[in-house]
């Protein structure tokens, strides 16, 4: 079984690059936030190594869409923290307005440390907003899958304006967890993402992803 890219050569070390990227350079995330949720916030993104930092548990281990993106950066995770902990410091002080990061293009939670990481992160920068999907697992009523996944649940839940992780699973919204990601097969209530479907042209212009009380349902890659 796979254990990391299939594109090991693109793995960058984060001490020695930006890890935080435009979301301009991403077409579909988009720059200038125009939502109307974190509007003229700028838009960053993060991508890191898939399936080194994923749980095997992921339904797409074998089909990963980076496996369709040999010319991404990805960043290993020697020195990440710190050099994020760096640039969100540094994008702050240009964009006094505050900046939106979307974990991750590739990759995911690795941990719980990693998680809290982002706790303090948020915490110490009020301007932050962060939104992403993970596969890591956590269900708000048997507790299964605590771990990763029940620290990102508290991370939404103490963040709940400023931070969206959606967890990937077919699954409606509840008054326990507005937070899940479905494939296109998924037949409950859900809304498909607008900019997939033309109807927006990118992230920073639609928000639904960290607006919207509904599950969003994501069209095959």
């Amino acid at each position: 079984m796979k254990t990391t890219t299939v594109y090991p050569k693109s793995i960058k070390q984060a001490t020695e690059f930006d890890v935080l990227k435009k979301g301009s350079s991403n077409k579909k995330l988009g720059f200038k936030v125009t939502a109307k949720k974190w509007a003229s916030k700028r838009l960053y993104s993060l991508t890191l190594t898939e399936r080194e930092t994923c749980p095997v548990s992921c339904h797409h281990w074998e089909d990963c869409y980076g496996n369709n993106m040999p010319f991404a950066h990805r960043f290993s995770t020697d020195g990440l923290t710190d050099k994020i902990e760096s640039e969100i410091a540094t994008l702050l002080e240009k964009h006094p307005q505050g900046i939106v990061i979307r974990l991750h293009v590739l990759g995911d939670f690795y941990s719980v440390e990693y998680v809290r990481f982002w706790d303090r992160m948020l915490k110490e920068n009020p301007t932050l907003c962060i939104f992403g999907y993970t596969a890591n697992m956590f269900d708000q009523v048997t507790g299964e899958g605590a771990g990763i996944g029940g620290a990102i649940h508290l991370l939404n839940h103490r963040y709940a304006d400023r931070c969206t992780i959606r967890f990937s699973r077919n699954q409606e919204s509840n008054h326990l967890s507005p937070c899940f990601a479905a494939e296109e097969s998924f037949e409950g209530k859900a809304f498909t993402c607008p900019e997939q479907t033309g109807k927006l042209p990118s992230c920073a212009a639609c928000g639904l992803c960290w607006i919207a009380q509904k599950t969003v349902r994501f069209l095959s890659h």
